[in-house]
This record gives structure tokens, sequence and C-alpha cells, in this order.
């Protein structure tokens, strides 16, 4: 009788182990998914960030003109100052 009992109480232990590890591994992949998508909600926040700056910083291609016509407006402010001082 003892014998029959530490055999069926053996199964019983491994099966409660083994939910347990199951029950375990679960709430481990559940964390996981869970900062997966927290995750994804932060990289599509800053994709549309990244947008934004890329959209403000496009019209920097035109500051090259600008500094271009500031040159020649410096140019030729300078030629009249000659004009009218005579040097």
């Amino acid at each position: 009788m003892l014998t029959l009992t530490a055999s069926s109480t053996g199964w019983q232990v491994g099966l409660a182990l083994g939910i347990a590890v199951i029950a375990v591994a679960a709430v481990i992949v559940i964390v996981i998914v869970l900062l997966a998508i927290r995750i994804a909600k932060q990289a599509k926040v800053a994709e549309q960030a990244v947008d934004v700056v890329r959209r403000q910083t496009a019209e920097l291609g035109g500051v090259a003109q600008i500094n271009d016509s500031g040159v020649r407006i410096l140019h030729a402010a300078r030629s009249l100052r000659k004009v009218a001082v005579g040097k």
C-alpha cells in the first residue's frame, strides 16, 4: 500500500510542477508580447516624428541660394558705397 501511495503522489507532483512551468512560461510569453506591442507603438510615434523632422528640414535646401543672394547684395552695396564715397 505504501508503494502504491508513493507512486500515485509522484505523478501528481510531476503534474503540478508541469502546470507551474507552463504557467510561468505563459506569463513570460504574455509579458514579451505586451512589451513588443508597446515597442511597436513607440516605434510608430518615432517614425511619425522622423517624418515631421524630414519635412521641416527639407526647406533648408534653399539656404545656399539665400546665401548666394546675400553675398550678391553685399557686393552691390559695397560697389554703391565706393561710387558714393569715391573710394
